[in-house]
């Protein structure tokens, strides 16, 4: 058990219930008070957030998950500034999502995903930290019998004014924990920030780069088993039966097992021979209803919604159908947007012990009160006897936010009660077994008069519902909001950026039994392509330049246009470009940023494209750590042009056809193109995410610069289904 957070050896769950019951700040808070709640080292905790070591070491408690994304590193910047502590002296770990049940949610959300690590949770951790800060000097304050209010931290370090005495917080930490915690706080105001809004380093670096890190596919517990999984590979399928004794006597083989209707699992000592016995195992399938299914026939039930006369409405004003049909001259297109799998590096796993009385489960997931509540239901056990201890991820771009492979866990483990199990997916069952990106298609229709003045546009969206597939409560009236990320009115976190007198923005619903996930961006993605790569087509078909095309249509969206503007200038928008190269612009506004991107390409044979260059803008209201965004912003890119250019999973008979890297590929290192991101923080009340805004604009960036240098215009993807590739 070498690799279990320290926190997972504490026995504090039910006395720190009690002790931190209060609702300051508007969320449970746990205090310190009378009875202080200690670390597994017996450092006393000063609030849910922090712990200070007698040597002055600050551990800050973190609740979101860290996948790469660097939110471990910007969450405990904000709770440090808040607090005054010596940045150097920081450290973080999780707290266990069975805790957090049982001192009434300390740490608020634990999902990690939608890029609201900071952007929703930044308020109330600075609070945590502030608390803590107060707290403290509360502490010397009383200590040297003086006001608080004469009192100042910095750098870890307490003084008094007037005295000039000083002390540090490792010295007061043990009497700041038994006080009464302050009943509000004032946060900082950004201008005296010293921590945030600086290029720290990330604070994960160091155990990545000597290969410390553990992720959880090296958990490992004494007399642990391992188990290889195989479901049903078409979806809605079952198991109808298997012939356990063809491999029961294969070496190392413990146990064979039927985990749920559609699944089958091999116990054995080490994975391997686990998975050696599931390939030679004689399993029969019912496949089920859907065993004729194709993506051609999913292809022409999507086909069939672009124009069928219901649909949700997303966005509207105006008369769209009457401009349309009163048109000097009309524009349409239809675009077509493909399945794609997370394909994470590491693949699904989870390591579960259950015994009649306790079950634990050790996984890297980006849900780690999913991972539990999924835990409580495979194990038939209450909340305070089950855990789950979260492992760092290796990749989760939206698959962990999904936890069928802790209940795959948990299930297999309770027919091995009282031995740990890792459950480990093959790269063939985690490819096989995703949640996909939706798939998606849409047809575009411009109307324009006689003046070349836009004067409507018609946006119908044909395609799956993720909500109404994992969370079917969330729909509105039947509508999935998440469908029009992108396309919304203003107001909201995904909103349309452009003004248009007569807009219909729709969708038909249609949902293929392909299971659908949040894939990282989720739907601003192709909803992107759609409109970014349209509003081309309408500025050329107009014979207008496409930056000032977009520009009138944004002047009622200042930080849209700013973002815009921003890329055009960098990028020489207006200029001649390199001999052979052509750019192409795009812009969209998502989960409360504003993004837009420029890319300049060559094309050599028709077919072969060099992205040279990409400059990238975002504005996420404030700027928590400038050197990860950045990353994230160079990430994301590899991200959406491997979508671009690859990735696409199809179906035939029912079950999809990709099995590994082979036929499911990534861009390579000597593909990636130059990066320039332009941060421009507005700040404002709007904290926007930046793990998955900037991926939307890449493809349409570059599908506009293709078409410039072609003449081609490409509106189904990826784009190797048309000899298109990377140079």
């Amino acid at each position: 058990m070498n690799f279990v957070p320290k926190m997972n050896r504490r026995s504090f769950i039910a006395t720190s219930a009690a002790t931190g019951g209060g609702l300051a700040l508007g969320l449970n808070l746990p205090f310190g008070g009378p009875d202080v709640v200690r670390a597994a080292d017996g450092s006393p905790e000063i609030n849910a957030w922090v712990v200070i070591r007698p040597d002055d070491t600050v551990v800050i408690r973190i609740a979101r998950t860290e996948m790469g994304q660097g939110s471990l590193t910007g969450l405990a910047q904000m709770v440090a500034e808040e607090l005054n502590c010596d940045w150097n002296k920081v450290t973080t770990e999780y707290p266990t999502p069975g805790q957090s049940v049982a001192r009434k949610r300390a740490w608020g959300d634990f999902s990690t995903g939608g890029s609201r690590g900071i952007r929703m949770s930044h308020d109330y951790v600075r609070k945590g930290g502030a608390a803590a800060r107060e707290m403290l000097i509360q502490a010397a304050a009383n200590e040297w019998k003086v006001p608080a209010s004469e009192c100042s931290a910095a750098n870890s370090v307490i003084t008094h004014k007037g005295s000039g005495r000083s002390t540090t917080y490792g010295k007061v930490a043990e009497a700041a924990a038994k006080l009464e915690p302050p009943k509000d706080v004032a946060l900082k105001d950004p201008k005296d920030w010293t921590i945030i809004g600086k290029p720290v380093k990330r604070l994960d670096t160091p155990e990545k780069v000597t290969g410390a890190m553990k992720y959880g596919m090296d958990v490992q517990l004494p007399g642990m088993l391992c188990a290889a999984v195989k479901d049903c590979p078409v979806f809605g399928g079952k198991v109808k039966s298997f012939d356990a004794a063809k491999v029961a006597s294969m070496k190392g083989v413990k146990k064979v097992l039927q985990v749920n209707d559609s699944t089958v699992a091999v116990v054995a000592d080490t994975w391997w021979q686990a998975k050696s016995a599931l390939d030679a195992l004689p399993i029969v399938w019912d496949n089920g209803p859907n065993e004729k299914v194709s993506s051609a026939s999913i292809a022409e039930i999507l086909k069939a919604g672009l124009d069928a006369p219901e649909a949700f409405i997303g966005n509207a004003n105006g008369d769209a159908k009457a401009a349309i049909g009163s048109a000097a001259k009309k524009v349409e297109a239809v675009y077509s947007y493909p399945y794609q799998n997370h394909a994470c590096m590491e693949p699904m796993n989870a390591t579960a012990l259950y015994t009649a009385d306790r079950c634990e489960v050790w996984t890297g997931t980006q849900n780690g009160e999913g991972a539990f509540a999924a835990t409580l239901e495979a194990s038939g056990l209450p909340a305070n006897k089950c855990e789950v201890y979260k492992m760092m991820c290796g990749g989760g771009f939206g698959r962990r936010g999904r936890n069928d492979y802790v209940t795959q866990a948990v299930l297999i483990a309770k027919q091995m009660p009282g031995v740990p199990v890792k459950t480990i997916w093959s790269r063939e069952e985690d490819m096989l077994h995703g949640s996909y990106h939706p798939i998606m298609q849409s047809k575009l229709v411009g109307a324009f008069d006689k003046d070349n003045n836009l004067t409507g546009l018609h946006m119908r969206l044909s395609g799956q519902s993720i909500l109404a597939y994992v969370f079917p409560q969330n729909l509105d009236k039947g509508k999935d909001p998440l469908t029009f990320q992108g396309l919304m009115p203003q107001g909201t976190e995904h909103a349309f950026g452009y003004s248009i007198p007569n807009l219909m923005i729709d969708h038909a619903m249609h949902n293929p039994h392909v299971p659908p996930g949040f894939w990282r961006g989720v739907n601003i993605n192709q909803n992107a392509i759609f409109i970014e790569c349209f509003m081309d087509e309408l500025a050329q078909a107009s014979g207008q330049d496409e930056l000032e095309f977009r520009r009138k249509l944004m002047s009622k969206h200042p930080r849209n246009l700013a973002a815009l503007n921003a890329v055009a200038e960098k990028i020489g928008w207006g200029k001649p470009a390199p001999n052979g190269v052509f750019r192409g612009l795009a812009q969209m506004m998502a989960f409360n940023s504003f993004v837009a991107a420029a890319a300049e390409v060559s094309v050599t044979g028709g077919n072969k494209i060099k992205v040279h260059r990409i400059v990238a803008a975002t504005d996420p209201g404030y700027a928590v750590n400038p050197a990860q965004i950045e990353r994230q912003v160079s990430g994301s890119f590899v991200y959406g042009l491997s979508g671009l250019f690859y990735q696409e999973i199809t179906i035939k008979d029912g079950r999809v056809e990709q099995e590994n890297f082979d036929t499911y590929n990534s861009m390579r290192i000597a593909e990636m193109p130059k990066v320039e991101s332009i941060i421009m923080p507005a700040g404002g009340t709007t904290w926007g995410g930046v793990g998955e805004p900037t991926i939307c604009v890449a493809a349409p960036a570059v599908l506009n610069a293709f078409f410039k240098a072609t003449g081609k215009r490409v509106r189904s993807f990826p784009l190797k289904n048309h000899d298109i590739f990377m140079a």
